[in-house]
């Protein structure tokens, strides 16, 4: 109950971020990856951290990817408007900052991974997440408004071989 009522904090602070730092993506982030916590834990009874910390880490890394190449497509407006983004603090840096989140992504499900006892099933899944991650980060020309709402959209197919991969896995485990 408290870990669920810690995360009003995150909630209620959100919406001001893009007024205070240029960091709201990685706030937004640490707000709906909060479920990896609290899921786990409603589950299990209690969190294990040793999963659900580097899983957490892994939402957080994949926010910041996705919501800023979604920002891209907002960031004159954000100009105009006289708030911040990340799409703004990185600029023409942003692939490599991408580049640098997706490989810490990519170290944390397999940290999560591994403590959870997953198998094979779970590794091809994080590697199809994190190769669609790869992907888009390669393709997604930040000048092309529709193209980063078109990248941004295509994450629920990341999600999605994530998902796969956990179900698969914990399917596999249960024969």
């Amino acid at each position: 109950k408290v870990l669920g009522a810690s995360s009003l904090l995150l909630v209620g602070a959100y919406p001001l971020m893009k007024r205070i730092t240029f960091w709201p993506q990685a706030f937004l982030g640490l707000t709906i990856n909060w479920g990896a916590l609290l899921g786990y834990a409603a589950v299990a009874g209690s969190p294990d951290w040793a999963v659900v910390l580097p899983l957490y880490g892994a939402g957080v890394c994949w926010t910041l990817v996705y919501d800023t190449i979604y920002a891209h497509q907002d960031k004159h407006d954000d100009v105009a408007a006289g708030v911040k983004s990340t799409a703004l603090l990185l600029g023409s840096a942003s692939k490599a900052w991408f580049a640098g989140f997706t490989t810490a992504a990519a170290g944390c499900l397999a940290a999560a991974g591994a403590a959870a006892g997953c198998g094979l099933p779970y590794a091809i899944g994080a590697a199809g997440m994190v190769g669609h991650m790869a992907w888009q980060v390669a393709a997604v020309d930040l000048e092309d408004g529709r193209d980063c709402a078109a990248k941004f959209a295509s994450n629920k197919w990341a999600g999605g071989l994530l998902l796969g991969g956990i179900v698969a896995d914990r399917l596999l485990a249960g024969l």
